[in-house]
């Protein structure tokens, strides 16, 4: 009779973590529709330079690569595409804010087009790869572009139905999202590649990304960039 009693126990917590598992899964899959039916905030435009916003695994990483091209001003590390208000690394590496790891980048579109960075994007990451980078896994480290207008998402949804020629249809694992807003990341996290180059992750992770974007793509590089 206990035996019998053990094996319900045990029935009866498969099935509540069951229901769990496929109540969570309901309700991201609701939130990730709310996402993607909000109406994109679009930045203004300031000194010339317009903003646009990515995320793509380790934001050390996507930072590095950006910083690199000509006519980027700036990239900056920050979180975007979660529903809490102030996130922090600590709780974004949690899942439970629902953000990723993102960088905005000022750019001035008269030296490089909306286009070319999603080219960008693309180029410098494993494009099927779903949450996560390398060896960076979970929802925070998930691939989004956002989009701040009709023209963004066109480019961003065409350049997807190129590569899925490629790589097959549904392989692209970036999701497209109307942009909301990005906070910016904490003080140490900017310009962390530069500034820690012989740490072991972007020894091991970042520098050789960086360099494998570099040879992809040396057209785009800034002059001092080159060698």
């Amino acid at each position: 009779m206990k035996k019998y009693s053990t094996l319900l126990f045990i029935a009866s917590l498969f099935l509540i973590q069951s229901a769990c598992h496929s109540s969570n899964k309901k309700n991201k899959e609701l939130e990730a529709k709310a996402q993607q039916e909000q109406t994109p905030i679009v930045v203004d435009i300031q000194d010339g330079h317009e903003r646009a916003y990515f995320a793509s695994g380790c934001f050390w990483c996507v930072e590095a690569v950006y910083e690199s091209i000509k006519g980027v001003k700036e990239s900056i590390s920050g979180y975007s595409g979660g529903h809490t208000d102030n996130p922090t690394y600590k709780l974004s590496n949690t899942g439970s804010t629902g953000h990723a790891e993102a960088v905005e980048i000022i750019y001035d579109p008269l030296i490089i087009s909306f286009s070319q960075l999603v080219d960008v994007y693309f180029g410098s990451q494993n494009i099927t790869q779903v949450n996560g980078q390398g060896p960076d896994n979970g929802s925070q480290y998930r691939s989004i572009i956002f989009y701040q207008n009709k023209e963004q998402k066109k480019i961003i949804r065409d350049k997807i139905k190129a590569l899925e020629t490629i790589y097959g249809k549904g392989k692209v694992a970036a999701q497209v999202l109307p942009f909301q807003k990005f906070w910016l990341g904490e003080d140490y996290h900017q310009d962390y590649e530069r500034l820690h180059p012989n740490q072991p992750y972007i020894q091991r992770i970042s520098i050789p990304r960086l360099n494998r974007f570099k040879n992809k793509f040396p057209e785009l590089l800034k002059e001092n960039l080159k060698h």
